[in-house]
């Protein structure tokens, strides 16, 4: 038993080492990186030698026409320059508002506490309505509780995965400070007398929850992941890149409006798709979906997905909100200044009012209890008034932030929520951040994510400079319904390499999620949205529901 118990503290020192690359990683690289990273520098090359020899001179129309193409890539790529200078200061996003941040501090270092079977409850026969909610009492715990190993082995990610004796106080303080106010911790005897006594109370409790004293001390070594601090990490791309995106994008707003009668509208600031079928009536229609698309391409990367929601499900409404600053539209107005929640949530809100799908309400600063109150003599007797029925939301990766928002602060205009690769759970452990901004590459997949979405200039921008990790987080307890398999969903792949989503699982059935959760040991981040995949049919069997 001594021994067990010595292997599991041992978990939180083992050395992390670098995963090597596999033969998909160079294939990729030459193949599909290259030849698109080199564009840039290849027509700085043609035009510095064109102008340097005078060949220019002697082109014929053929010659001109190339010409004039890599001097349009030299004029974009100081554009490129320029706006990737100016993303690379501060982060516009001011310190949180401290007392959520406490709230959510207090949260983390409460999560995993509570002794809740991983396998799940039974959810027949479970009485209680909140099983493992934040009610833990936070108390010293041992260095070999496994409780106290499991959260140094999760914590000692925002700090590279070094092992955790290699932490020492001056770091620990530096990410604390990071991630409460936004800033650069400029030292202990430097921060004013308020900061300096949250850091220290903070610090205390985190030490009881580790169950090990950080020593004082600075380790470089151990620098902490400081996401919207460090320096930002963008790759050029060439503006043939970004002018097929555009006009792919373009294209497709005006083949889906023929196509599927849709609507191309604009609410504030938000622009949006919507397909409302003839005839349908908010009394008796089935109920509508709102779907929010993750990073990448937009509506050229979603198209197939979105079409099979039009084809199998034709008598919902379905509203795709467009999000430019992560589908590489760089000419948008709104490309380097992204929705924060406030702003997003007001748009939703404002839009699925006016359209009639959900009553308006005032948000709630609470969260929403995670099991639906049954007989709500108030609900009954407004029932004969309230006639919209809330909205299916349905998310896929990034959308699950805006997913979030939404239930934390209007829960009831969300009836059934569908979460597809969710990264805004188990995020406080720091998988998301290191995998998709610090993480080396070892395989063509990790290389493809990082390249064409991760150092896209809008995503690093959205990513590094307005990454609001109290915001972004979503808690079980915040989730109406959340064991109610017929009213919320979970697809997760076991091999996504953006979210750990074994820990994710684990979270969500210690909390009574069982028949609601759909784990393919094989699938990977996206894959639930092919066609192919089973997890694809199964979102579509879900969304025809009428519940």
């Amino acid at each position: 038993m001594a021994a067990k118990e010595e292997k599991l503290a041992d978990l939180a020192e083992r050395l992390h080492a670098p995963p090597r690359r596999d033969l998909t990683f160079y294939l990729v690289l030459v193949l599909a990186v290259l030849p698109i990273w080199s564009v840039v520098p290849l027509s700085w090359a043609f035009v510095v030698y064109a102008l340097h020899s005078g060949l220019i001179w002697t082109f014929a129309w053929r010659g001109w026409g190339l010409f004039v193409l890599a001097l349009g890539e030299v004029f974009f790529s100081v554009y490129h320059y320029n706006l990737t200078s100016f993303i690379s200061g501060p982060s516009p996003t001011g310190p949180g508002n401290l007392h959520e941040l406490q709230a959510v501090f207090k949260r983390v270092l409460q999560a995993g506490l509570a002794s809740l079977p991983e396998e799940g409850f039974d959810e027949e026969t479970l009485d209680v309505d909140r099983p493992g909610s934040p009610a833990e009492t936070l108390t010293v715990l041992d260095y070999n509780d496994p409780r106290a190993v499991d959260f140094r082995n999760y914590l000692r990610t925002w700090f590279g995965k070094v092992p955790w004796s290699s932490i020492r106080r001056h770091e620990m303080f530096s990410w604390l400070y990071w991630s409460m106010y936004n800033s650069s911790f400029p030292g202990i005897d430097k921060v004013s007398e308020s900061h300096r006594k949250v850091l220290l109370e903070v610090i205390q409790m985190l030490e009881y929850r580790a169950g090990s004293k950080i020593p004082d001390g600075s380790n470089p070594a151990a620098t902490p992941l400081l996401l919207t601090l460090d320096p930002i990490n963008v790759a050029w791309r060439p503006l043939i890149w970004y002018a097929c995106v555009t006009l792919s994008n373009m294209y497709l707003r005006r083949s889906l409006k023929s196509r599927w009668n849709l609507k191309i509208g604009m609410y504030k600031d938000l622009e949006y798709v919507l397909r409302v079928p003839q005839g349908w009536n908010a009394h008796t229609g089935p109920r509508p979906i709102v779907f929010m698309h993750g990073l990448g391409l937009g509506l050229t990367q979603y198209r197939r997905f979105l079409e099979h929601i039009f084809t199998a499900l034709p008598e919902h409404p379905v509203l795709v909100p467009l999000l430019p600053h992560v589908s590489q539209e760089i000419l948008h107005p709104r490309f380097l200044r992204p929705m924060s929640r406030p702003e997003m949530t007001a748009c939703l809100v404002g839009l699925l009012a006016e359209l009639g799908w959900a009553d308006l309400e005032e948000p709630s600063s609470d969260t929403s209890d995670s099991e639906e109150k049954s007989a709500d003599e108030s609900d009954k007797s407004k029932s004969a008034v309230r006639v919209p029925k809330g909205v299916t939301m349905l998310s896929h990766s990034n959308g699950s932030f805006s997913h979030a928002w939404m239930l934390k602060t209007h829960p009831r205009m969300v009836t059934r929520s569908c979460f597809v690769d969710p990264v805004t759970f188990c995020s406080w452990e720091g998988d998301l951040c290191y995998n998709f901004v610090y993480k080396p590459c070892a395989n063509g997949l990790d290389l493809v994510i990082k390249y064409f979405v991760g150092t896209e200039l809008g995503v690093a921008n959205f990513l590094q400079r307005h990454f609001d990790w109290s915001s972004n987080c979503l808690w079980y307890e915040e989730i109406p319904n959340a064991r109610d398999p017929k009213k919320t969903m979970f697809f997760l792949g076991g091999k996504d390499s953006i979210i750990d989503a074994t820990r994710v699982r684990r979270y969500l059935t210690s909390h009574g999620v069982r028949k609601g959760l759909h784990f393919d040991p094989d699938g990977r981040h996206g894959q639930a949205l092919l066609s192919s995949s089973p997890g694809h049919h199964e979102i579509l069997r879900w969304l025809r529901e009428q519940y």
